[in-house]
């Protein structure tokens, strides 16, 4: 099996277990937790079972409906060290495509440390988050096409960009070459 497929299921298994653990210790039924969340309790189940992919998005809001961080949701419950996580949160469609959640550092609220890979080709596209929030990108290998609305931002390795990112935003590699990078979720 592929090592991201290790990890991929890996990272299932732990939201699993940590659903179902947070949800009962809130003293919170499926149903509640689907109401409180927006998310089908069907999702719920299947997510609590390890057997759905379940998007960042829907992670957030599962994370928020439980009042915890989306780490949280994702990071081995045996952790000895809860600021370092990493952990595959997110495949995408091309092989090689990954986020990986390396740590969090507290915040207002906390900050999430991400490390980034798009094959040529590869696109995410992500909603809006909160108001207050904001990323840092930096660039380290390639380009990352940013989109904001319908406005390209063009980051090439060894540059950096800051946004507030309660607005929707895409991650696109238009180039030939992978472009990796690290990204700060500042919430």
């Amino acid at each position: 099996m592929h090592k991201d497929s290790v990890q991929r299921a890996s990272v299932l298994q732990h939201v699993s277990q940590n659903v179902r653990r947070l949800r009962h210790a809130a003293d919170m039924s499926q149903t509640t937790l689907a109401e409180k969340s927006g998310v089908s309790r069907r999702m719920l189940v299947a997510i609590e079972a390890g057997e759905k992919n379940v998007s960042l998005t829907t992670l957030d809001r599962v994370a928020e409906a439980l009042e915890v961080a989306f780490s949280d949701l994702i990071q081995a419950p045996d952790n000895r060290d809860p600021s370092r996580i990493n952990e595959l949160a997110w495949a995408g469609s091309i092989p090689g495509s990954k986020a990986v959640l390396l740590s969090k550092a507290a915040a207002t609220r906390e900050v999430e440390q991400w490390e980034w890979c798009l094959q040529p080709g590869e696109v995410y596209p992500s909603q809006a988050d909160a108001e207050g929030w904001s990323e840092q990108i930096f660039v380290f290998e390639g380009c990352l096409t940013l989109m904001l609305g319908d406005q390209p931002q063009y980051i090439a390795a060894g540059e950096f960009f800051m946004f507030a990112s309660n607005q929707p935003h895409t991650y696109r590699n238009d180039g030939e070459v992978a472009a990796r990078f690290v990204r700060n979720v500042v919430i």
